[in-house]
């Protein structure tokens, strides 16, 4: 786990069974720090590639990260200033589908205050293979057909 992620400890996995690729509630693991485009590398691509997938178990939002990069306590990438949080952009689905910016610890701490099942902490889909972004937004209107009917 980085050391800006809370320790969440499963009481069913042991410690060292887990793999931390894997363990949806390590947010950013090394691994996909490693392999996430930095932010605005992938600004010339017409069909960027979606590397992480965020959810909120008992909710309807769902965040697909196509890039993102340690940010300054001002949110800056490029400066010379001690890196706190990282910042992603990509496409955020709840209300309304649209591609924007969200940040690790908004994500960490979205659920603060909540009490019962809503409180369950936002989770990364650790089974989620990188997927063009139009084929994730093609995902997610079939979705809503299916609703509508």
């Amino acid at each position: 786990m980085s050391e800006q992620e809370p320790v969440r400890h499963h009481p069913n996995i042991p410690e060292h069974l887990r793999n931390p690729a894997q363990d949806g509630r390590i947010l950013l693991p090394e691994t996909l720090k490693e392999r996430m485009p930095a932010l605005y590398s992938q600004g010339h691509e017409p069909d960027p590639l979606v590397v992480a997938k965020f959810f909120d178990p008992v909710g309807a939002w769902t965040w697909y990260a196509t890039e993102g990069s340690p940010v300054d306590e001002d949110g800056y990438y490029d400066t010379n200033k001690e890196k706190v949080d990282s910042l992603f952009f990509g496409l955020v689905v709840g209300f309304e589908k649209e591609l924007g910016y969200f940040s690790l610890h908004e994500l960490q701490t979205l659920k603060e205050g909540m009490r019962g099942l809503r409180a369950l902490p936002i989770e990364r889909d650790g089974w989620f293979t990188p997927t063009r972004l139009s084929a994730v937004r093609r995902l997610h209107e079939a979705g809503r057909s299916k609703q509508c009917h």
